[in-house]
């Protein structure tokens, strides 16, 4: 044995489980930490290749030996999050699997049996290789133990590095912590002292024991009488610090090698943890899985149709049928540009048939021959993201019409929570089977070929089985969504919405670009003021957009005090700071500024399809847990709205053609309305029926002063609290957002709970019904699974509670704004009065002629404001402009 690489198992699951997010497997449980655990792994053996490794995890009761020196040892810190437990033993399972030796011991933390397996290897003369970013760890490190940094991209420790990052040595590590102290462990140290001080001491006297001898000859005295103050607490700190080495562990080095990995095994977790990525790469062709072996058996009837014979006698055939499964192959992804390459059908599992465009019968007669089938109301078309398919087949003349199902809408109405839907992850999930993944077929990267460039005897079958699983998916969908009772969500809400959105892409914005042009320069020529005055109050240039060496100029070079908090340069620290540190505030402004060019003024005129010189962007439907619709390519919805600039990016768009203007159409205070209409509070309802300023109501009551002597100011503190109230918003962030003290803050919740205690119950049975369900449920039957209501972690509880009452609200205004957008364009397309471009939440943006404002106002007020009924009117307000930024 050469070498032994020694990982710090549960940093690994630790820290993977809060980088990594919205990862589950088909259960619904939690599998981010040990996906980043597994990666880790791999990643320690591409870099290093060793030949002998163990994975070491904390026992069970691990404490003991230190609280029973210090009982306030590691006391701080919360439990181990409810989600974790199981991937912590699925952690085991891969180990197992993967040949990996690994170790536990009751009543021992890992770093201590990591100790002593490090000193016993290094005695036998073996190399050690300790993975882990622990600094606890430092103190092991000698000519022949060293560290892998595994937070720093496996960045090699030795002795030297150590001495470079913290200023001390090896050997004065424990020293170091006894007098800092490890707020990550509780371990006291010296208050007040930190590490530039504690590395100032050991440099000077060489270790604790010296710093006690050498007291009175201190030039600071005061230094040390908070020392002589504070002696037992670093004489403690010191023994907690030092790894415990007298443990049990395997003193074989046969247990440290590497074991061949049992393929069968990791295959099992791979798939029932929906690691898709990790199936491929196993190299699944060694390991057929029973259902595999069945479906092997299965008679697949596969077609290439290349013929005008048998493509007439298919189309004949099919017309018959009520219900068609449709996929559509392409050159490239982009839905506006993307021509096409064939298409696939199917109506019956096992059964399907693939047309191609670039074969004997070429694209124009393909067309031709399909367009009266898919065109025919009287056959329902379904696939899998079929917006995309309609996109695609609008691209060539044909006008799908007549939408079935959705099977990714499906599985995200399903599952909302979690954020794959592709057909490749849940035909694995449900079926077990791994698809052929689009990469074989045209490579990736610089290989990277166009799918015209693809054999059609490797395309065909690649289409057939996606339309074959799509047709076994909705068989399966069909009956969980009528199970689950999200019939009306799916087939009056989400299918309807389709073809509004395909409408709405494929009209898209028209953008001046030379407007944006100009404001990019403008924006240039601020930011290069602001760095250079950014540069003086620091005293020297450093990259501005580097959090590291920003955190070095901020704390290190200018010492700005914190107050204890841990060091950061979060927006919410600077804004913290800026009142007393100028640098704080001109940083923030250069952030808002330098996001405004990348994002904005710089990327949206690149975003304009040349052709149309519009911007055609994509609205999803499966990405937000609430039901909300997101944007992408470019996100038009998170223009800033407040700001100058943003207002300028805005004016940039414009209709394009002379006389035409854009129109708004705003809902006003929609989730407050809904809050009156779910919580049935007397107040909250009279209060809107009335047309009250339900700001100033508010405020009213907050301050206790007369309606009338309501100021701007009282206004809008009771407008945070109106809608910190729905975001479950407490004390604490009431009285940081409005600069208040905690007990001014507490005071305007009590009072807004007094006035409204209809909320304050809508607020607390919502998190009960969840308790009990296990989800959230809208007005309109739309579900959100949130089972981390009932975890014993109480920052993941208090999440989960926030989000049992801001989803009904949230989701069921969602449902609201899509049921208006299906009736809103069905009108304004029957009397071709405008065009609905964008949907922002809340709001929808329509470009039209200037002479079809009235009727337009009308038919948008009219529909918008009686799309449901409320214990409270729907109000809708309404703005014209000659660009968006007017509106």
């Amino acid at each position: 044995m050469n070498n032994l690489y020694i990982l710090d198992a549960v940093s690994f699951l630790f820290r993977s489980y809060f980088a990594i997010g919205g990862m589950t497997n088909p259960r619904g449980q939690s599998t981010n930490a040990l996906y980043g655990f597994i990666r880790s792994i791999q990643k320690i053996q591409k870099d290093f290749s060793p030949d002998s490794i163990v994975a070491v995890f904390d026992g069970p009761n691990n404490k003991q030996a230190r609280t029973a020196i210090y009982e306030e040892y590691k006391s701080n810190r919360e439990g181990m999050p409810e989600d974790l437990f199981p991937q912590l033993e699925w952690a085991h399972d891969f180990c197992k699997a993967a040949g990996i030796p690994y170790l536990s011991e009751k009543g021992v933390e890992a770093d201590d049996l990591i100790g002593a397996i490090a000193k016993w290897a290094e005695k036998k003369g073996i190399k050690v290789f300790i993975c882990s970013s622990d600094k606890d760890l430092c103190q092991l490190i000698s000519d022949q133990v060293f560290m892998v940094n595994t937070h720093k991209n496996n960045l090699l420790i030795d002795a030297a590095k150590v001495e470079e990052i913290y200023g001390v040595k090896p050997e004065q590590i424990v020293d170091y912590l006894a007098i800092m102290g490890d707020k990550s462990d509780n371990i006291p140290g010296i208050p007040g002292f930190g590490p530039k001080t504690a590395a100032t001491l050991l440099k000077e006297y060489g270790s604790l024991q010296s710093i006690f001898a050498n007291l009175d000859n201190m030039q600071n005295q005061k230094r040390a009488d908070k020392i002589r103050a504070h002696m037992e607490d670093a004489r403690i700190s010191q023994k907690l610090a030092t790894l415990i080495l007298d443990v049990p562990y395997p003193q074989e080095e046969a247990f440290y090698h590497i074991k061949p990995p049992n393929l069968e095994a990791l295959n099992t977790l791979y798939r029932t943890m929906n690691f898709n990525t990790l199936l491929r790469e196993l190299g699944q062709e060694q390991i057929i899985p029973p259902e595999e072996k069945m479906e092997e058996e299965e008679t697949l009837s596969y077609h290439i149709i290349d013929s005008e014979t048998e493509l007439k006698s298919l189309v004949e055939k099919l017309n018959k049928e009520p219900s068609i499964c449709i996929d559509t192959e392409t050159d490239q992804l982009s839905p506006m540009a993307a021509r096409l390459v064939g298409v696939g059908l199917c109506v019956r599992v096992q059964e399907a048939w693939y047309i191609p465009t670039n074969g004997k019968l070429g694209l124009e007669k393909v067309v031709h021959i399909l367009k009266p089938l898919i065109e025919s109301s009287h056959t329902a078309f379904y696939g899998h993201n079929i917006k995309y398919d309609i996109h695609i087949l609008k691209n060539h003349g044909i006008h799908l019409t007549s939408i079935g199902f959705d099977t990714m809408i499906a599985s995200y109405l399903l599952a909302p929570q979690n954020n794959r839907h592709g057909l490749d992850t849940i035909t694995l999930e449900k079926f077990g089977k791994i698809k052929t993944p689009i990469k074989d077929l045209i490579g990736s990267g610089k290989k990277e070929i166009s799918m015209l460039d693809v054999p059609i005897e490797k395309v065909g079958p690649y289409c057939c089985a996606d339309v074959d699983y799509t047709c076994r998916l909705k068989g399966l969908f069909e009956k969980e969504i009528e199970r689950e009772g999200l019939g009306e969500v799916l087939y009056k809400i989400e299918l309807p919405l389709i073809p509004v959105l395909v409408d709405m892409e494929r009209y898209g914005m028209y953008l001046q670009k030379e407007k944006l042009e100009t404001m990019s320069k403008m924006l240039r020529e601020k930011l290069i003021l602001l760095e250079k005055e950014i540069y003086d109050l620091a005293g020297e240039p450093f990259n501005i957009k580097s959090p590291k060496q920003l955190g070095e100029i901020l704390f290190e070079k200018l010492h700005i005090n914190l107050g204890g908090k841990k060091k950061s340069t979060r927006a919410d620290v600077l804004e913290s700071l800026k009142e007393d540190y100028p640098i704080a505030g001109k940083i923030l402004e250069y952030r808002v500024l330098e996001k405004l060019r990348s994002t904005y003024t710089e990327a949206l005129p690149l975003a304009v399809n040349e052709e149309t010189g519009r911007i055609h962007c994509s609205f999803m439907q499966t990405v937000t847990a609430t039901g909300r619709l997101s944007c992408k390519d470019p996100n038009l919805q998170n223009i800033p709205i407040r700001s100058e600039e943003g207002k300028k990016i805005r004016e940039a768009f414009v209709p394009e053609l002379p006389g035409w203007v854009y129109l708004s159409a705003d809902y006003s205070q929609i989730e407050l309305r809904l809050l009156a209409h779910l919580s049935q509070d007397p107040k909250l309802i009279s209060a809107f029926n009335k047309g009250e300023d339900i700001h100033a109501s508010t405020a009213a009551t907050v301050f206790d002063v007369p309606l009338e002597e309501v100021t701007k100011k009282m206004r809008a503190g009771a407008k945070a609290v109106n809608f910190g109230i729905i975001y479950g918003q407490q004390a604490y962030g009431l009285s940081q957002e409005l600069g208040i003290d905690m007990k001014e803050a507490s005071s305007f919740i009590k009072k807004y709970f007094e006035r409204y205690p209809g909320v304050r119950d809508f607020i607390e049975s919502s998190k009960d019904q969840v308790r009990k369900t296990g989800g959230a449920t809208t007005m309109f039957g739309r579900k959100r699974p949130i089972p981390e209501i009932n975890s014993t972690n109480g920052m993941i509880r208090a999440a989960a509670e926030r989000l049992a009452v801001n989803t009904p609200l949230q989701g069921s205004q969602a449902d609201i704004i899509k049921q208006a957008m299906i009736e809103v364009q069905e009108a304004i397309k029957e009397e071709r009065l405008a065009h609905m471009v964008l949907q922002i939440h809340d709001e929808l943006i329509f470009e039209l002629p200037e002479e079809n404002v009235q009727r337009t106002q009308e038919i948008v007020r009219t529909i918008m404001e009686n799309i449901t009924t409320l214990s409270v009117p729907l109000i809708v307000n309404i703005a014209v402009g000659k660009n968006w930024g007017e509106c």
